[in-house]
C-alpha cells in the first residue's frame, strides 16, 4: 500500500516556550520521534509533506483571529519547523518525495492541493505527526477519512494544548475514523 507521511505545524509558534500559540513541554517531548519518523519516510522514499499552517499579518478577516492571537506569520521565526525537524527539513528539500506546503486552515487538504498531489502518487493511506492533535491533526484526520485515505496516527509523535482534549482525540480517531493510533517508538512506519 502506498504512504505518506503528513508532518503538521510542528513550528516555532506552536512548541517552543515562547511560541506564540505553544503547546509547550508536551510538543517539545515528541521532536525525537517527529525527527526519526520523518527520517525513516524520506530514507524509504515514501511521499513526505510538510503542511505548515500561515497567516499574514493583517489577517483580521480570518476566522482563527477570534480564537487565537496571531502566530505563524509569514516571514517570522515563528512559521520556522521546531528544532531538528528544520535541519531534516532542509537537507532533504529537494528530494522528489518531499513537499512543504502552506495551509491557512486546520486541515491541511482544506483549500490546498494535498489531495491531488496524494492521489498522483496513488497514495492511499496517511501517517500524521505533530500538532496540535485535537486541532490540525485531527481537521486533517477527519477530511483523509472522508476523502477515503486510511489513516494511521503516532500518539507518540502528536500532541496539544490540553491533555483532555489530546486523549479525546486519540479516542476519535480510532473509535469513529477507524484510525490506527500506534506508539512509533523508533519502529519501521
Amino acid at each position: 500500500m502506498t504512504k505518506a507521511l503528513l508532518n503538521i505545524d510542528y513550528t516555532y509558534d506552536f512548541v517552543a516556550d515562547d511560541g506564540a500559540l505553544t503547546c509547550g513541554k508536551p510538543g517539545q517531548a515528541l521532536e525525537a520521534n517527529i525527527v526519526a519518523v520523518t527520517e525513516k519516510f524520506v530514507k524509504e522514499g515514501a511521499y513526505t509533506v510538510f503542511a505548515v499552517d500561515v497567516h499574514d499579518h493583517d489577517d483580521s478577516f480570518h476566522p482563527e483571529t477570534k480564537l487565537f492571537p496571531p502566530h505563524n506569520i509569514r516571514g517570522t521565526k515563528g512559521r520556522d519547523l521546531y528544532g531538528r525537524l528544520m535541519e531534516t527539513y532542509q537537507k532533504n528539500q529537494d528530494q522528489e518525495n518531499v513537499y512543504y506546503m502552506d495551509k491557512t486552515r486546520y486541515s491541511a487538504f482544506a483549500g490546498t492541493d494535498l489531495e491531488i498531489k496524494l492521489r498522483e502518487r496513488h497514495i492511499q493511506e496517511v501517517h500524521l505527526v505533530g500538532v496540535c492533535t485535537d486541532i490540525c491533526i485531527l481537521h486533517t484526520a477527519i477530511d483523509a477519512y472522508n476523502k477515503g485515505f486510511q489513516i494511521v496516527v503516532y500518539r507518540d509523535a502528536v500532541a496539544s494544548f490540553s491533555q483532555a482534549g489530546h486523549e479525546w482525540a486519540l479516542g476519535h480517531f480510532e473509535q469513529t475514523l477507524g484510525a490506527t493510533v500506534k506508539e512509533f517508538g523508533g519502529d519501521q512506519p
